[in-house]
């Protein structure tokens, strides 16, 4: 090992298990550090990058196995439009839709195996999920632990029923604790998510090795980047909200030093639903935490906008963004596998306005998702709904539904960071009712599994499905020719109308002005205000802008050097 890692290692060990315990880490992280052959991967991101976010059965076939589908259709008909795939947890699972992992090391059979992931990875950089602040209670590892076989007995957290657990942050209206039979008797382990999640104890020196040997092992088998699934909750000291604690910090931080060393080049990102502030606490104030922080507010904040055609409270929040630190930036999304958390707006939308969504939610087919709040009240967590009937009610013309969506999946394709697009926005699904109502569970109706037969045949004839993937496709293909679209370019937020969400993009070469109407009105802008080509159209703007509803504009100033390639049709 380095010197010089081995003296930052050192220091966070020491912080977080003490000065013997530190020696002894140390020696056995350099040994999987040394068994871990380097992979050599990119090095930062630029404009050519888009994420698209995507179960392994999202598209389906009975003859072969999920991962392989995917693969054939990403190359037959998205092809390099989308640069890396983040396939969500890929592992065998008991429930929530594979959150609950039974095994870390393998790929679970109905989506092939770890060739199949490879094969994939020949085409597309790939993001693997790393649920790693729980397993399942079908996990060897629990179950040994039921057994009090060590080093098991301390991988995960037993608790004492009759303690005072009232500052803990709760997720879900659920039993944070759970009762188990062991060979020792009845005990009660930590559940944060629920009965079959069973809260890792990383305060065991043993199940923080084995963690990051799995991380390892990832990198391995072709992750470029690795999503901590609910990271923040991964400390657990009672008294406390559990929350972030700095025990959290500075595990992350050994583990982004370990990658950068065994792994370079990996690019790790944290998954916290929570307040901003908290949020982007995970930049760690850069070359020290995470490489990238989910943009959280930026769901509802779209979502808000749009239902109110009122730009004011997304272009007040976007204008207050702090830059990211230098080798970080923002994880851009609008819609995923989660429904749209309403916690990262507590501060920036009042009550009254969240009230305002949830009620759109109901009457647009959704359902919400409330979290205990500790005083026997609850409050709204997350709405469950696609994101295309979370923007426009059942009775709104397939035009205008459209149009809404585009206009919010364009704000996601330009705002500073790496844009993430959910395979189901991609490809323009709806609400999934079907599912929901079979499994009960509200996140289905976001989970659809397509037959990939009935999928192209659905890209082939005139349908919404087909008009929005295009349309899409489109528009990326042109944001990749554009250095302002890289995530480094700076973003300069313009307060214009209440009516339009007004930003510019730009570097040394290359100046975007962005316009996007989130209202059904005809907006224009000042006269010698506007010059340059819209990207969108290919037309030539000389003076004033007109759009209309929920129309969009990228302008390529008129003094930019580097003129790009993305034309519109």
């Amino acid at each position: 090992m380095r010197q010089e890692l081995e003296k930052e290692l050192r220091e966070l060990y020491r912080q977080i298990y003490g000065e013997k315990e530190a020696e002894q880490l140390l020696k056995d992280v350099d040994e999987l550090i040394k068994n871990s052959p380097q992979k050599n991967t990119k090095q930062w991101l630029t404009q050519k990058d888009a994420v698209l976010i995507t179960y392994g059965d999202s598209i389906t076939d009975k003859e072969e196995p999920g991962l392989k589908v995917l693969n054939d259709f990403l190359k037959k008909h998205v092809a390099d439009a989308i640069s890396i795939v983040h396939i969500l947890p890929m592992f065998p699972y008991t429930s929530d839709d594979g959150f609950s992992v039974s095994d870390y090391r393998k790929v679970n059979p109905a989506l092939g195996d770890w060739e199949d992931v490879n094969r994939l990875g020949e085409s597309y950089d790939l993001m693997f999920d790393a649920v790693i602040n729980h397993c399942s209670k079908s996990n060897e590892w629990f179950q040994k632990c039921l057994k009090g076989e060590k080093p098991y007995k301390d991988f995960f957290i037993e608790a004492d029923p009759k303690a005072d657990y009232s500052k803990v942050t709760r997720p879900r209206a659920l039993p944070l604790l759970t009762e188990f039979d062991t060979k020792e008797g009845k005990k009660s382990y930590w559940t944060t998510f629920s009965t079959d999640q069973i809260d890792l104890n990383y305060q065991s020196i043993d199940l923080y090795k084995e963690i990051l040997s799995i991380l390892l092992y990832y990198t391995q088998n072709g992750a470029r980047m690795i999503r901590l699934d609910a990271i923040g909750f991964l400390w657990k000291e009672l008294g406390t909200t559990c929350m972030h604690l700095p025990q959290t910090h500075k595990v992350v931080q050994s583990f982004r030093k370990i990658l950068d060393e065994a792994a370079p080049g990996t690019l790790i990102i944290t998954e916290t639903n929570v307040p901003h502030k908290e949020n982007i606490s995970y930049f760690g104030e850069g070359e020290k935490e995470a490489h990238m922080v989910y943009q959280f507010p930026l769901p509802p904040l779209v979502m808000f906008s749009i239902l109110t055609g009122n730009s004011e409270k997304l272009t007040e929040w976007a204008k207050n963004l702090s830059e990211p630190p230098v080798g970080c930036t923002y994880f851009n999304f609008l819609s995923s596998h989660d429904g749209i958390g309403v916690r990262p707006v507590e501060g920036i939308l009042t009550k009254k306005e969240i009230q305002l969504m949830v009620e759109a939610t109901l009457r647009n087919g959704g359902e919400v998702s409330y979290k205990d709040n500790g005083d026997g009240t609850k409050s709204p967590y997350e709405l469950n709904i696609n994101y295309q009937d979370a923007l426009a009610s059942p009775e709104d013309p397939d035009e205008i539904r459209i149009k809404r969506f585009l206009a919010a999946e364009t704000i996601l394709l330009s705002m500073q960071g790496l844009p993430a697009i959910y395979i189901h926005s991609l490809l323009g699904s709806r609400n999934d009712y079907y599912d929901k109502a079979v499994s009960g569970i509200y996140r289905r109706i976001n989970r659809e599994q397509m037959d990939v037969s009935w999928l192209e045949r659905q890209l082939t004839e005139e349908t919404n499905r087909k008009k929005i993937f295009e349309e899409l496709i489109r528009r990326i293909n042109i944001r990749k020719e554009h250095p302002a679209f890289a995530p480094e370019a700076k973003q300069e937020v313009i307060q214009t109308s209440s009516k339009v969400f007004h930003i510019r993009r730009f570097t040394e070469e290359e100046r975007l002005t962005i316009y996007i109407n989130i209202s059904e009105e005809v907006w224009q802008s000042g006269e010698n205000e506007v010059s340059g080509k819209n990207l969108l159209t290919g037309k030539e703007i000389k003076g004033t802008l007109v759009l209309s509803g929920y129309e969009a504009a990228w302008i390529l100033e008129n003094n930019s050097h580097n003129k790009g390639k993305g034309e519109g049709i």
